[in-house]
């Protein structure tokens, strides 16, 4: 009777136990469908405020080509106007699909596409006039004055975009932020209840079954750990991207400021506002680099490749590289072979050069040369970047790519050790190869190999 009475509490138990852990699976599937769903509206809400960044550069870039074209009359100006024109209204279009529908917001991107087709409008008159008469200074004057007006109103409506998108996002990422907090609770209920139902077996099982049931319970702590794992990749890709709103804004506020106060103050007085700007790129281009390496570690790297000009795309890199580092350095771009178009992936080729260029202009003398050498060739596309700068030990280089590993010469050099890491893994998504030769005092040359 009283074995019975046992038997029967045991298995009132196991059921007990197995319907809570029916209704804690029901809970976790439903809370990761919430975290998904969160997911990707903050994935939507960054791509709209991207848009919006891009939609501004493109308008900066517009308004650049058009002086250069009426001080210069460079064709190339004009060619770079007409790219940005189409990319304005590539971007207004996607920003149409993109945006929030609530009336606030469907009512400032009416205003918006009202006053950039104003705004347009005067830049296209503006170059039919310096074709028509390029001495017409004083009407061109007051285009350029209406333009910068319409600019400002533009802006405005930018910013009240911005801050709406904003509210959004952080919306979405404390519902994520809350679902992961529950997933854990409910993860944890869920392991008690496991744990309290191999108790309960233990008292009718013998004890090789338990063996089993413990490896049982170990490989669900590594699925959970890894879970854990893939979530915390999630996260740290929403706050990458979080960071970077601030920071387009800070670029874009500077943008604006230099072009307003470079004609009523002296350039000298101006360093702060590069410096703001300096440190801005900075902490963006090192958020691209933890963002790069973390989702190259975790296997989701994309790697898109398409034909492009690879003479062109140094070209505008070098341009770039200048720009960013406000170097005082050489750097001379020499170019081999007759085809220069590639199957390559623009962005992870970006990050290849970019960072090899920034390693050779941060460890070499001021002033000192550097080379880019670009060679076609049947089989494969290579690259070369050379310095005259400090050199790596023999010793050292074969630990170059660890991340966040630092040569011990680099004394009083601000760096990441995070460049190189990135560099390969970027190639080995190209399936190239890439080789350093380096001497001590002497310099250094990078090589890339990625064959066609």
């Amino acid at each position: 009777m009283k074995l019975h009475f046992s038997v029967n509490w045991i298995s009132a138990g196991v059921s007990l136990a197995i319907s809570l852990m029916l209704l804690v699976t029901f809970a976790a599937l439903n809370n990761t469908t919430e975290i998904k769903e969160n997911v990707a509206q903050v994935q939507h809400t960054s791509q709209t405020l991207n848009t919006l960044t891009d939609f501004y550069a493109a308008m900066t870039v517009a308004e650049s080509a058009r002086r250069g074209y009426i001080f210069l009359g460079s064709k190339q100006d004009l060619e770079r106007y007409q790219t940005a024109i189409n990319n304005i209204k590539n971007h207004l279009n996607l920003l149409d699909i993109q945006i929030h529908e609530n009336i606030n917001q469907r009512q400032r991107l009416n205003h918006l596409k009202s006053l950039v087709n104003q705004r347009l409008a005067l830049l296209e008159e503006s170059i039919k006039l310096y074709q028509q008469d390029e001495t017409a200074w004083q009407r061109q004057n007051k285009i350029t004055e209406l333009s910068v007006n319409l600019r400002e109103q533009i802006i405005m409506i930018i910013l009240e975009i911005q801050g709406e998108e904003q509210s959004y996002l952080k919306t979405y990422l404390q519902q994520s932020e809350n679902g992961i907090h529950l997933r854990i609770i409910i993860e944890i209920i869920g392991t008690i209840l496991s744990l309290l139902v191999i108790c309960i077996l233990c008292f009718i099982i013998e004890s090789q079954s338990v063996k089993r049931e413990h490896i049982k319970s170990l490989e669900a702590s590594l699925a959970q750990e890894k879970k854990i794992g893939e979530l915390k990749v999630q996260l740290f890709s929403m706050i990458s991207h979080e960071f970077r709103t601030p920071l387009s804004v800070i670029l874009l506020s500077c943008q604006l400021l230099r072009e307003i106060l470079i004609e009523l103050v002296d350039e000298k007085e101006l360093k702060n506002l590069y410096r703001i700007q300096s440190s801005a790129k900075l902490m963006n281009h090192l958020l691209t680099d933890i963002l790069t390496l973390t989702r190259a570690e975790a296997g989701e790297l994309d790697y898109k490749p398409q034909l492009i000009n690879v003479e062109n795309f140094c070209l505008n890199l070098l341009e770039d590289v200048q720009m960013f580092s406000r170097t005082t350095h050489t750097i001379k771009f020499i170019k081999h072979g007759q085809s220069f178009r590639a199957n390559l992936d623009e962005k992870l080729l970006y990050s290849i050069l970019s960072n090899l260029l920034l390693n050779a202009i941060k460890y070499s003398s001021p002033g000192g040369k550097i080379y880019l050498f670009l060679n076609a060739q049947q089989d494969a596309t290579i690259f070369q970047v050379i310095d005259e700068g400090i050199g790596i030990s023999p010793e050292e280089q074969v630990r170059l790519y660890e991340p966040y590993y630092r040569s011990e010469n680099v004394e009083g050099i601000v760096g990441t050790g995070l460049g190189l890491p990135i560099v390969k893994k970027c190639v080995d998504r190209h399936q190239g190869e890439i080789f350093v030769d380096s001497k001590v005092g002497v310099g250094t040359t990078f090589t890339v190999k990625i064959p066609i």
